[in-house]
């Protein structure tokens, strides 16, 4: 019985945390955070646009600099 009771308080607790740390955010910025995955290949931001017809603020990777690429150890 102690460990039901136990499971239960770790639960709530887990809960509550959560929530604490999601009371400030807004509907847009959870949005913008579950496509962050996506915006650094901007072929793949481009297909996840296509299909969920939300914008992807996409960034372009970075090009190695001349002599950076190529570095043995």
């Amino acid at each position: 019985m102690m460990e039901v009771v136990l499971n239960v308080l770790g639960v709530v607790g887990l809960w509550l945390a959560v929530e604490y740390c999601l009371k400030h955010e807004t509907a847009q910025s959870l949005e913008d955070a579950s496509l962050i995955p996506f915006a650094d290949d901007p072929e793949v931001a481009r297909r996840v646009e296509l299909a969920t017809g939300k914008t992807v603020k996409a960034v372009a990777p970075e090009v190695a600099k001349p002599g950076w690429g190529n570095l043995e150890v």
